[in-house]
């Protein structure tokens, strides 16, 4: 099995350090220069505790603290150790939170930096440390070059009272490619092939099967569980010898089990992960001496529905599924209570995937009945974009770090793709554009086409690379009479933006978000949805998802079956636009990882209709 995240090289048999900042070197205060007005430092008053101390009065900057000058003031090349550790001691009353962050060049929100943190008790000290590649909680993160540090930073939060905090030392140390020693809990194991149990798993079958009342045995296919009569509590429980399962790459589990008792079982297999647990997955009775699959499914067997309350800030909704793909913690085996002795052997337990069935009338019409008339169709046959209902170009809120293109939107095969790749050059291809070191492709019809209710789909094959964020979503219009964009596209005053498929990549390639954003994106903004959307794809490895828009009423499809539906006065009734957009981060994600590229968000077709009774709601150019 292969491990995501792994334990430690031991730093023990490392002797040598480096020493980056001495507390008792004359003027050691000026190599730290604060963040702002509100920030001193000044050296220690006592010989016994040399240091730095780093006094912060309350502020509203978010990240008060100070760099340290760095000797060369060229950067240090730091590639023969595995971090850099600062010891911190709080002089203050109340316990800081003192976070270090260390430098690559390049703009700040392309994160190329990695930070950790730790919670400091008043009078006690502690030792902060930042390994390379990883960040808050040692999880990987942006592959900083440790030949290059160009800064350090040390800085608390924004405080409501004065704190104070020395700095006591500064090294660095470890092994070169260290990796951070990690509670068992925290680490990732990817099993080869998907096999849990057998089929090479490496698993040792007997030390990770567990249960409170059966009798447990090594058999020659995998594992041997009885119990006794008149047992009422009849569970196994199968963990990783680890951490924690990442089944990202797969979307069910099918276990197989043999049936070595005299009476019929009727066992019920559910995944535990730490988000939430599967619907548990049944099977016909199985005979003595027969065997049985039972096939445990990430794919909720309920549709999300959505708040009835909206008053609050958290809109949570039922259904659907919380369960998380990259933190299976256990498989659970249950048998119903049962008078008779019943026994089984596990013969293995193997994570795979499977491929939608679709039905009919998917890319034909709508999911429901009615009379409906088509209102836009596009099938990207052509060999150039049609820019009387599409535009390339326009505003990226969402990462900051990448740039819209012409050349990133290619259209060929009957597809269009939004190319992904490392490629400086201005925004939106203008002169004055914001420079920037990735371009990729741009597709809304803001401003040439916009609808009011009604079914809207689109045929899409995702993209793999880690830390993108590809897209098909829908905003407010209210059309030129309006004013300026943002008055437009304004999610107050009825309007409300549409996610009808988000992705993450590091989710995987099998699962999804769906959204609804009002109220602006200030302190009054709310949002309800669910970011445990998983989906089989079809044969050809894409996915088809759909939203239908009614008044007080919106249905998600995912290739033809219904995934969340929210029935509630406050949905939108303002036209809106479509995009597509592929930028690099999200909430979730990965850091964007540069070898990966270039990679492609490719769009099939997108197809809308409307009832023909919705005269005043159809399709419309603005």
């Amino acid at each position: 099995m292969g491990l995501v995240l792994a334990c430690s090289q031991s730093v023990a048999g490392n002797a040598s350090t480096r020493l980056l900042f001495d507390p008792t070197a004359a003027g050691s205060a000026n190599r730290f220069k604060v963040s702002s007005g509100q920030v001193t430092v000044s050296a220690s008053k006592y010989t016994v505790e040399p240091g730095v101390v780093v006094s912060v009065l309350p502020a509203d900057q978010d990240y008060p603290g100070v760099d340290l000058k760095l000797e060369p003031e060229s950067g240090w090349d730091l590639s023969e150790f595995g971090h850099v550790e600062a010891k911190i001691t709080n002089l203050g009353k109340t316990g800081v939170a003192v976070s270090m962050r260390l430098d690559n060049a390049g703009d700040w929100r392309n994160s190329p930096w990695n930070t950790e943190q730790k919670f400091i008790e008043p009078g006690k000290t502690e030792t902060l440390k930042v390994i390379f590649g990883y960040a808050y909680g040692y999880k990987p993160d942006y592959k900083l070059d440790p030949s290059k540090i160009i800064n350090l930073k040390l800085f608390t939060g924004k405080v409501r009272e004065a704190v104070q905090f020395r700095i006591d030392s500064i090294i660095a140390a470890g092994p070169a490619s260290e990796m951070p020693h990690l509670q068992a809990n925290s680490i990732r194991v990817a099993p080869d092939f998907g096999f849990l149990i057998g089929g090479g798993s490496g698993m040792q079958s007997m030390k990770q099967v567990t249960s409170k009342t059966g009798k447990l045995t090594a058999s020659a296919s995998g594992v041997a569980i009885s119990f006794a009569a008149d047992t009422e509590e009849r569970s196994v429980i199968i963990k990783p010898d680890v951490g924690r399962w990442d089944l990202r790459r797969y979307l069910q589990v099918d276990l197989k089990l043999k049936n070595t008792g005299r009476e019929p079982i009727e066992p019920r297999l559910t995944l535990l992960s730490n988000g939430g647990s599967t619907a548990a997955a049944t099977t016909a009775p199985i005979a003595p001496g027969a065997t049985g699959v039972l096939v445990a499914s990430f794919i909720p067997t309920t549709p999300w529905q959505g708040p009835s309350d909206i008053k609050g800030k958290t809109l949570e909704g039922a259904g659907g599924t919380k369960f998380t793909s990259d933190t299976v913690s256990a498989l659970v085996i249950a048998l119903p209570s049962a008078t008779t002795a019943q026994s089984f052997e596990i013969e293995s337990a193997i994570a795979g995937v499977s491929t939608s069935r679709l039905p009919d009338w998917l890319g034909k019409r709508p999911p429901v009945q009615g009379d409906w008339v088509e209102t836009f169709v596009d099938n990207f046959d052509g060999s150039v974009i049609d820019q009387s209902r599409w535009s390339v170009v326009g505003p990226n809120y969402w990462d900051k770090n990448s740039r819209w293109s012409k050349d990133n939107v290619i259209i060929g095969g009957g597809k269009l793709r939004l190319h992904y790749e490392r490629r400086t050059g201005p925004h939106n291809d203008e002169p004055n554009g914001a420079v920037k070191d990735h371009s990729s492709g741009y597709l809304a019809t803001y401003g040439k086409w916009t609808q009011k209710y009604g079914y809207f789909e689109a045929r899409m094959k995702l993209p793999t690379a880690p830390g993108l964020w590809p897209a098909f979503w829908m905003m407010p219009d209210r059309g030129v009479k309006a004013g300026e964009e943002w008055r437009r596209q304004d999610t107050t005053n009825g309007g409300m933006e549409f996610d009808i498929m988000e992705h993450l990549t590091r989710w995987g390639p099998y699962r999804l978000n769906i959204a609804m954003h009002w109220d602006g994106f200030g302190k009054e903004h709310k949002s309800t949805g669910s970011s445990n959307i998983y989906f089989a794809p079809d044969a050809e490895g894409f996915v088809t998802t759909g939203l239908l828009w009614e008044t007080g009423k919106v249905v998600y499809y995912v290739n033809g079956a219904e995934v969340a539906r929210w029935e509630n006065a406050r949905i939108s009734d303002v036209p809106a636009d479509l995009m597509f957009t592929l930028p690099m981060g999200g909430w979730d994600n990965s850091p964007l990882d540069d070898t990966k590229l270039p990679d492609d968000f490719v769009i099939d077709y997108v197809r809308c209709w409307q009832r023909k009774d919705r005269k005043d709601s159809l399709g419309a150019r603005q």
